[in-house]
């Protein structure tokens, strides 16, 4: 489970808490608290590392000037929050325009996040409510939801659940939906030419034989 620690504190304040050198356990500021995230299954990050590497792939075929740091931290407009998205696509060009981006590793500008990407775990109503919520807050133009193991509630990916990618545009300042199940082929406003299918991106967390 998520813990919470019993404290209030700011963005400015968690950022210079965090533990240096932190990789077994990760934090994020949720509303001024700090949240201890669930530990990862070997299934997420090989599902981490094939969505990293085919976008990685799209954006030198296309020659986009963006990349994903192995950690960096969204920072909300909406009250002392701040998160660490599964995929955090960046927009070098604009990553001189963050004041925190050089020391904390922080955005918070919706033209340096082009996509965050949220694969579910145990947590998953962070990932469909809060972040949802804030994500759209900032402005970021793309949010992907991916419950490979059909962990959300009912009322997100139908019932019978089952794997379901969440796709969220943002139109005219609101988020819009599109879902993708089984053979559906991706649609991503940010990369319009990727060639991949849901189940493709559920396949990549099982282990090779």
């Amino acid at each position: 489970m998520v813990q919470s620690l019993p404290m209030t504190i700011s963005v400015d304040q968690f950022l210079d808490w965090y533990p240096a050198n932190s990789t077994q356990l990760r934090y994020e500021l949720h509303n001024g608290f700090i949240k201890q995230m669930p530990p990862p299954t070997g299934d997420h990050e090989l599902l981490i590392a094939f969505l990293i590497k085919q976008i990685l792939l799209e954006c030198a075929r296309l020659s986009k000037p963006y990349d994903i740091p192995k950690m960096g931290f969204v920072q909300s407009n909406e009250g002392e929050s701040a998160f660490l998205p599964d995929v955090l696509l960046l927009n070098r060009l604009n990553l001189a325009n963050e004041p925190k981006w050089r020391s904390k590793s922080t955005v918070s500008q919706p033209s340096s996040i082009p996509l965050v990407i949220e694969v579910v775990s145990t947590n998953w109503r962070d990932d469909y409510f809060t972040k949802l919520g804030q994500y759209e807050a900032i402005g970021i133009p793309e949010y992907w939801i991916v419950d490979y193991a059909a962990l959300g509630g009912k009322r997100f990916i139908g019932n019978p659940k089952q794997p379901t990618i969440s796709i969220y545009s943002l139109v005219e300042g609101e988020y819009q939906v599109k879902q993708f199940r089984n053979g559906d082929r991706i649609e991503s406003l940010t990369f319009p030419e990727l060639a991949l299918t849901a189940e493709v991106i559920f396949q990549s967390a099982i282990p090779l034989t």
